[in-house]
């Protein structure tokens, strides 16, 4: 497969999950108003992690070398406890809308691991645009915020931090594990450890209200797992530091996720910053990107 094919595919495969994903902060702004955000934040991880485990014994999958093991924790402790439980505290105290923004630096904090884990070189002209991407959003943050962060702010980063390091990692590890294998197997090395902590902030019973039900059902199965599917392919194929970009998306389907589920409005301004941002990541899709060899996805 040519390497312009790669990356168109990994730009289609990226965009299917980061669709997949807009939803998780009106998901979760939803769940937190009637349970604990510990057990929103760990027990989606538990439930996820019962999908994963049945998928690679039905598959029989191979286990990983010890060397992917120690990378599957590092994914584990980036999108199984990480991101999930921080974003769950922050929905409790600030608007899906308001997340969806602050996340928008998830992009380049990507890149910035990829460089790091993956060996990745952005051109200059890249980082221009990944950085134009990001003032936008984060300028955009700051106007709405006062130009004052708050400690839901400073988790929300927090969780930027541990998403970038778990789809770095992941990304490198799917290249020869596949999407799958690789959410799956780090759900399951997560989930002996988290079970406890969700165990105990779990509701005394199951009598929740049904949009309660329906959004811990969401990020459990999408969120929590099959969205890593094409975002992980997507990765591999296009490359970390191109395909991230297109995350610059999800702050605004985000913010119409939030108007459609939670009931969260936004203006002109922030549909303006929107058409800025699809234009920043369709500029920086031409910029060249110097990485390691791409090898092959088995079954891709």
């Amino acid at each position: 497969m040519s390497r312009s094919r790669n990356e168109n595919l990994g730009y289609l495969y990226g965009l299917i999950g980061v669709v997949a994903f807009a939803l998780t902060l009106p998901a979760t702004r939803v769940a937190v108003r009637s349970l604990d955000p510990v057990f929103v934040g760990l027990g989606r991880v538990i439930g996820a992690a019962l999908l994963g485990g049945a998928y690679l014994l039905i598959t029989q999958q191979r286990r990983p070398t010890l060397a992917e093991f120690r990378s599957l924790v590092i994914v584990a402790l980036g999108v199984a406890l990480g991101f999930p439980l921080l974003t769950a505290w922050a929905m409790r105290h600030v608007d899906a809308s308001h997340g969806g923004v602050v996340l928008g630096v998830l992009p380049l904090a990507t890149v910035v691991a990829g460089v790091v884990i993956n060996g990745e070189r952005p051109s200059a002209r890249f980082w221009f645009f990944a950085l134009l991407g990001t003032v936008l959003v984060v300028g955009y943050s700051a106007l709405r915020g006062g130009g004052a962060l708050a400690w839901a702010d400073v988790a929300l980063l927090g969780a930027v931090a541990a998403a970038a390091m778990g789809y770095a990692q992941g990304a490198r590890l799917a290249l020869v594990m596949g999407g799958l294998p690789v959410i799956s197997w780090a759900l399951v090395i997560a989930a002996p450890v988290l079970v406890v902590p969700a165990a105990m902030a779990a509701p005394p019973n199951l009598q929740w209200p049904a949009e309660a039900w329906i959004a811990f059902i969401y990020v459990m199965l999408v969120s929590q797992f099959l969205g890593f599917v094409p975002w992980y392919r997507g990765l591999a194929l296009g490359g970390v530091a191109k395909v991230s970009q297109v995350q610059l998306l999800q702050p605004f389907l985000t913010l119409l996720a939030s108007a459609l589920w939670v009931g969260e409005s936004a203006d002109a301004v922030t549909w303006l910053v929107a058409v800025l941002v699809v234009a920043v990541v369709a500029i920086g899709k031409s910029s060249q990107v110097a990485g390691v060899p791409a090898r092959r996805e088995p079954g891709g």
